[in-house]
């Protein structure tokens, strides 16, 4: 139990040296912090739970929790970073938002006046070529799952934009599968006008928050 305490307690002490490190990126620091609390997490359970040899169970338990905390579940390898890489080149100048999230996920930010009209889920010729792009690069990328999900703004009530926001995300899955990704790597979801990312009061902002958001994520444990 002794070595399970001074274990823990450095993993502990290295969460606060993570925090402070000002040689690391955003990701890198979550990336380590998450690594840290569920080495921790994952420690305790291990202890908590074991039979015989508890400092084995928490040793065991504290790398399981690292590695799930470490990227939520996903990972960013060479595959994700040239897949951004693609996507970048691809939607240059488009005003389409690329990021890497902080659990290792590839987002795809689309904006109303590249994908869908107002009130209108069939999808604008101006998003085809970037779709065409992201189909090719998701069939090169086998092992990566997709997570489409559709938003409005707050014009019309919720009966309104909550199956419009599903039907702009079906409408992007169909386009991808249509041209030769596996549907049963793809979900979507719709939020309706839930999630803003500007101010609904203005046209501008009404037009931010009408948009679709692709999440592209290589699992850790391949299924």
């Amino acid at each position: 139990m002794k070595k399970i305490i001074v274990t823990l307690s450095a993993i502990s002490l290295s969460m606060a040296g993570l925090s402070g490190c000002a040689n690391m990126n955003e990701t890198q620091r979550d990336t380590g912090m998450g690594a840290a609390i569920g080495a921790v997490a994952g420690g305790l359970i291990g202890a908590a739970t074991a039979g015989g040899n508890k400092g084995k169970s928490a040793a065991t338990g504290a790398a399981i929790g690292a590695a799930l905390g470490a990227g939520g579940g996903y990972l960013w390898s060479q595959n994700m970073q040239k897949q951004r890489a693609e996507m970048e080149q691809a939607t240059a100048g488009t005003g389409i938002g690329i990021s890497q999230t902080t659990d290792n996920q590839l987002k795809v930010d689309i904006p109303a006046d590249v994908s869908f009209d107002v009130g209108r889920y069939a999808i604008k010729s101006n998003m085809r070529p970037v779709l065409d792009r992201l189909a090719s690069t998701l069939n090169q990328h086998p092992v990566t799952t997709v997570t489409i999900i559709g938003h409005t703004d707050s014009t019309g009530s919720d009966a309104v934009n909550d199956p419009l926001s599903i039907n702009r995300a079906a409408a992007t899955r169909d386009y991808l599968v249509q041209r030769g990704v596996s549907a049963q790597r793809i979900a979507v979801d719709g939020r309706g006008s839930r999630q803003p990312v500007a101010d609904n009061s203005t046209a501008s902002g009404r037009a931010m928050n009408r948009r679709v958001e692709i999440f592209i994520a290589e699992p850790a444990q391949q299924r």
